[in-house]
């Protein structure tokens, strides 16, 4: 009866081990789930992959290219300039036409010789351009002046030459456009740069009185002046300046009381 059953039962009994000729594939595997009815598939062979033709790429190197730069990366192009003439610009900046640096400055050597010209020579005519130049070089120098020839007194004076001149600056600006009205009106760097050209016969003075004594009544002389010849000159610049011919007295008399300073700072 045993060998019946095992015989009647065969063909299921392979079928339940998987040992049947055709098996049916399951449609769905779920996950963690295996089909065991395929056998170990042999591995796939990957191409090798090729070697590089270094003979081509040298090859290539060595061709001539059509559109090459023939030029230096490290110069920059030279542009040539309107007419034809060629100049040497780098982006916007044209460096052969750019001007001088004494010029960007504002300082032209040209107007500070006339301007100092015309202060020790009050009685010479001189333009309205030359006088309206906001030039500080020539005052600087002439109150450093000042100021060394106090010096050699044995004074240390230039907080009162710095005082004394701002706030003459300041008074001397306001009372000049208060005059003028509306008519013309001056910057206080022309204010500033009148009074300091000015103060050139002060400076001589100052450097006089080093060597000589002038408290006496040849030294007042001598200082009253060198005051009555820097307010001559500075109230000529001021008159031309802002067309006040017939105000020259008026205006003379507060540069004479500021260049009245300078003068007890130098004798005394």
């Amino acid at each position: 009866m045993a060998s019946n059953y095992w015989m009647g039962d065969e063909s299921q009994q392979n079928n339940d081990w998987g040992y049947g000729q055709q098996q049916q594939q399951p449609a769905n595997l779920g996950w963690n789930n295996f089909d065991y009815s395929q056998g170990p598939q042999p591995p796939q062979q990957q191409e090798a992959p090729a070697a590089p033709d270094y003979y081509s790429q040298f090859n290539n190197y060595n061709a001539p290219v059509s559109n090459s730069y023939s030029g230096n990366m490290f110069i920059p192009s030279t542009a040539p300039a309107a007419g034809g003439a060629s100049s040497a610009t780098y982006g916007d900046d044209d460096i052969e036409n750019e001007p001088p640096l004494l010029e960007e400055l504002g300082i032209n050597f040209s107007h500070i010789r006339e301007k100092t010209m015309v202060v020790l020579n009050p009685v010479a005519a001189t333009s309205v351009d030359v006088i309206a130049d906001q030039d500080l070089a020539g005052p600087l120098v002439f109150c450093l002046m000042f100021g060394a020839a106090l010096l050699l007194h044995g004074k240390i004076q230039f907080g009162f030459i710095y005082g004394v001149g701002m706030l003459g600056c300041v008074g001397v600006y306001m009372l000049m456009n208060l005059m003028a009205g509306e008519s013309a009106t001056i910057s206080f760097t022309c204010t500033a740069s009148v009074l300091g050209y000015c103060l050139l016969p002060m400076s001589i003075l100052s450097m006089l009185s080093a060597v000589l004594s002038f408290k006496g009544t040849i030294g007042y002389g001598i200082s009253l002046l060198a005051v009555f010849w820097c307010s001559f000159s500075a109230s000529k610049l001021f008159v031309t300046a802002l067309s006040l011919d017939s105000q020259r007295l008026l205006v003379a008399y507060p540069c004479a009381l500021l260049y009245a300073v300078f003068a007890l700072l130098a004798i005394f």
